[in-house]
């Protein structure tokens, strides 16, 4: 047993011998490579997770947000921290921004909707049309009852709540009926996710007529400084710690309009005859939710194929 125990010894005291040979040579590379202990401090601090810089004129289409109040501007920091720091959604957000947003801001121009609210179809759906539990669907995330009552198509075969034009003027006639409703495009924001009659409700119950002075739900309560905080970082992407070229950024493949006034049988047959595929026809036009066009009733259909690019 002593002889194993010198025998251990011995092999512990190489051990340390060789670690700290090889501690001293890694040293000495470090330091041929311009590295040092500081340096790795350093850059060590370089990728901490810091607080985020919130602009003292924050304001939403114009109307100031009361930053000077501390459960206001709580409320805002938490957007900014959630909405930067899960930052692959929201660098898809930027680059699927440059494809929609050429579509959707001449519409909001034509009825005079401020762009702020570009920023609400982006918290609505992210910028892709979808649906959810409740049943909203498209960019900006229609109700079905009211996509109807702006006399939008809605059925198994066309559902135009998917057609980012139209949906997209929906959109504006509801905001701008908020908007005259309540007097304020703060609160006009509140009332798309809450609607007119919940805003209503709140307002008189708590006796205000400010958004910053209800008490909401966590969603509507969330709503409007999630909007502001995406408007924010998405409109200055550098101060918020991302870097795109204009290469980055996704674009719209520009398209033709083909006039349609009868039924279509097969979709996928009249794809062939415009030169594209089944696919590239429904992702271009996502209102038409069946492989087929009924359209009993002739109605004149502009559906949209993709311009062959030199």
């Amino acid at each position: 047993m002593d002889l194993f125990k010198k025998v251990l010894q011995i092999v512990g005291s190489i051990a340390i011998i060789f670690t700290l040979i090889f501690a001293i040579k890694s040293t000495d590379n470090s330091n041929s490579l311009g590295s040092s202990p500081l340096t790795e401090n350093t850059n060590h601090l370089k990728a901490l997770v810091t607080s985020l810089p919130i602009p003292n004129d924050l304001n939403f289409a114009g109307e100031p947000v009361p930053l000077n109040e501390q459960e206001v501007l709580e409320r805002v920091d938490r957007e900014f921290l959630v909405n930067t720091y899960w930052q692959s959604n929201a660098m898809l957000l930027m680059k699927r921004s440059q494809k929609y947003f050429p579509i959707m801001r001449p519409i909001l121009d034509t009825y005079g909707v401020p762009e702020d609210f570009l920023y609400l179809a982006v918290a609505e759906s992210g910028l892709e049309p979808l649906r959810s539990p409740a049943g909203a669907a498209g960019f900006w995330q229609l109700m079905k009852g009211t996509a109807k009552d702006y006399k939008l198509e809605v059925n198994s075969n066309v559902d135009e709540r998917y057609h980012i034009e139209k949906s997209t003027a929906v959109a504006c006639e509801y905001i701008l009926k908020a908007k005259e409703k309540f007097g304020s495009w703060t609160l006009a924001a509140a009332a798309y996710n809450a609607g007119n009659r919940g805003i209503s409700r709140q307002l008189e119950k708590q006796q205000t007529n400010n958004y910053y002075d209800l008490l909401l739900g966590q969603e509507t309560g969330r709503y409007v400084f999630r909007i502001l905080a995406l408007k924010t970082i998405m409109s200055d992407p550098i101060t918020y710690g991302f870097k795109l070229n204009e290469l980055d950024y996704y674009k719209l493949t520009p398209t033709k309009e083909v006039t349609v006034n009868k039924p279509i049988k097969n979709l996928s047959d009249f794809a062939l005859t415009q030169n594209i595929s089944y696919k590239i026809l429904k992702l271009h036009n996502p209102w038409l939710r069946q492989e087929y066009l009924n359209n009993r009733s002739r109605k004149k259909y502009q559906i949209k194929i993709p311009l062959v690019m030199d």
